[in-house]
């Protein structure tokens, strides 16, 4: 095992931004630039330039920020409350996250707007896994015939945690990880598997040095950082609060909106 080393709050951004970046889902078309800087470990006033480029999750930094009285959405702590979770997501105003998920997406949600209506009521907090479970459509399509692509997607979007089995060739890695599953009626984490997941491309990595027996947390098919057991506990408690709320959604009658 390995010390986990801090990463300043820009580059662990986008250590976490640039797996689903480079499958082109979200941000400005940067990805081999984004993984320069990760793997560089520099930060400087580009890399803050393409993160207000990923329109999903600034606004979550902005209101984070402002609810701890914090001027820079890229501070350290700020960042860490977003992807992983820490307390200063517990500052955050319900009623002004709520005016910003109706400003942001009222406008496009068009006859679904009710049922994300009734998700900001329950005062949701602004976690990545929340915007995973309850903004995305793939939690609609689980009932459909598409359920093993949605359940898919949703599993390798959320920010998940697992340890380092091995180091494989060819830049990736086994992790035992617990994947996301679907009864029919709720979601919940299965039993630890083992995963293969990339560690570098082109010599290029996300992380710094890791070793088996490493706390790592896994977004898309990629390690993107080294958990201290505080932040493995952040993201475990954060995971199940926000499968909390979204089984609870799924437990509700469709909005009458919707079914018209």
């Amino acid at each position: 095992m390995t010390a986990a080393t801090p990463a300043s709050g820009p580059l662990l951004f986008v250590r976490f931004a640039y797996p689903p970046n480079a499958l082109g889902y979200c941000g400005p078309d940067a990805d081999d630039v984004l993984l320069d800087y990760a793997a560089a470990g520099t930060a400087d006033p580009g890399l803050r330039q393409l993160a207000r480029g990923f329109s999903g999750a600034w606004p979550y930094l902005e209101t984070i920020a402002h609810a701890s009285g914090l001027a820079d959405p890229l501070d350290r702590r700020v960042v860490e409350a977003y992807w992983l979770g820490n307390q200063l997501l517990d500052a955050v105003d319900a009623a002004r996250l709520g005016r910003s998920l109706e400003e942001r997406f009222r406008p496009v949600a068009g006859r679904d707007w009710p049922r994300l209506d009734a998700i900001i009521q329950r005062a949701p907090r602004p976690h990545h896994n929340f915007h995973v479970f309850c903004i995305y459509p793939w939690v609609g399509l689980l009932r459909a015939a598409a359920t093993g692509h949605a359940l898919h997607v949703l599993d390798r979007c959320r920010v998940r945690w697992g340890r380092l089995r091995e180091i494989a060739a060819g830049g990736t890695a086994v992790v035992d990880s617990s994947p996301l599953t679907w009864d029919g009626h709720h979601l919940g984490l299965g039993m630890t598997r083992p995963e293969v997941v990339t560690i570098a491309q082109g010599g290029r990595s996300l992380t710094s040095t890791l070793a088996p027996g490493d706390l790592v947390a896994c977004h898309w098919d990629w390690v993107c950082h080294q958990l201290t057991p505080r932040q493995a506990r952040n993201l475990r408690a954060e995971t199940a609060t926000q499968l909390d709320l979204v089984n609870r959604r799924l437990a509700d009658p469709p909005p009458a909106a919707v079914l018209t």
